[in-house]
């Protein structure tokens, strides 16, 4: 088989739309139409079915998507094997998306290290608009999302980081704070709860309190997960956040398990194909998961400088 026709596949897959395919493989939109007829042919399926907007795969072209795309990257990094990228030389923006929480957990660490490794890259902050995201990456307005992988578009890419999980905080000394503290104890201490959209005491921790009989004493209700260790460590409010917004805070928080299960999240890399291949995303992409997997190593928790 022709491997152009392969990679043509792909294209289709990911745009679902013979126009948007076309335009990205600097081909004609009949040139498109008749590799995908071609492909029909070969594999003996329609592989894209006509829909309202666009194109709708098949059940066996969606089979084809990662085994092929497999494929294609070995092809790709073969072929871009003998090229040299030299962070130290660089000159490139990069645009991440992502909540505060991760910006102060991830993004920032990253930046401190590029600026030894990589002192030409500009990092472009951006907050995460999920139903925007694919747009946006389409564009080139943003680079690289942190969110939970789940929640990004099929047609994107995505890389899983690490598993979070929440953690109990309060000021150190609290004196109400203690390890085997019960779920009722916690129910009674005032508490700072994160509200995206702002001025909800209440989340889905909460029903699941209510379901065995407690109901928290909410007293504070924040925007951002930022603004929460500042103002429990000042205070008597305790707040339930993520594990790695309090890695560094052991001189100035107590972190403790939540005395009842809470369901965590995972957190990983999307991005676009458009950014695929490019030497330079990939590098930085990879600066990502290096970083995090050091800040995971038992040695970098025991010695967080």
């Amino acid at each position: 088989m022709d491997l152009n026709l392969l990679v043509t596949l792909e294209t289709l897959l990911v745009e679902r739309n013979v126009t948007k395919a076309a335009a990205r493989l600097s081909l004609s939109q009949p040139a498109v139409s008749a590799q995908l007829n071609r492909l029909r042919r070969e594999f003996d399926d329609p592989l894209l079915i006509p829909a309202q907007r666009g194109m709708t795969p098949t059940v066996k072209a969606m089979e084809l998507l990662d085994p092929l795309r497999q494929a294609l990257d070995q092809v790709r990094a073969t072929v871009a094997s003998h090229r040299n990228f030299d962070p130290a030389k660089a000159n490139l923006t990069f645009a991440i998306a992502c909540t505060d929480y991760l910006q102060a957990a991830v993004v920032k660490p990253l930046v401190v290290e590029l600026r030894t490794r990589a002192p030409g890259v500009r990092v472009a902050i951006r907050n995460l608009d999920v139903p925007q995201l694919e747009a946006q990456m389409a564009r080139g307005d943003v680079d690289l999302a942190l969110m939970t992988p789940q929640a990004a578009s099929p047609s994107l890419r995505t890389r899983h980081l690490f598993d979070e999980r929440y953690v109990l905080i309060g000021r150190r000394k609290h004196p109400r704070l203690r390890d085997g503290i019960t779920v009722a104890e916690f129910a009674e201490l005032e508490q700072v709860v994160v509200s995206l959209d702002g001025g909800s005491f209440v989340t889905p921790l909460d029903s699941a309190l209510a379901a065995v009989g407690h109901k928290r004493n909410v007293v504070l209700s924040a925007t951002s997960f930022l603004f929460v260790p500042e103002i429990v460590s000042h205070s008597d409010f305790v707040a339930l956040v993520p594990e790695w917004l309090v890695r560094d805070s052991a001189d100035q928080l107590e972190v403790m398990d939540c005395p009842f299960p809470v369901e965590g999240f995972a957190v990983g890399m999307v991005w676009h194909e458009r950014n695929h291949g490019h030497i330079g995303q990939r590098w930085i992409r990879e600066a990502v998961v290096s970083l995090v997997a050091h800040q995971s190593s038992p040695q970098a928790r025991n010695n967080p400088d």
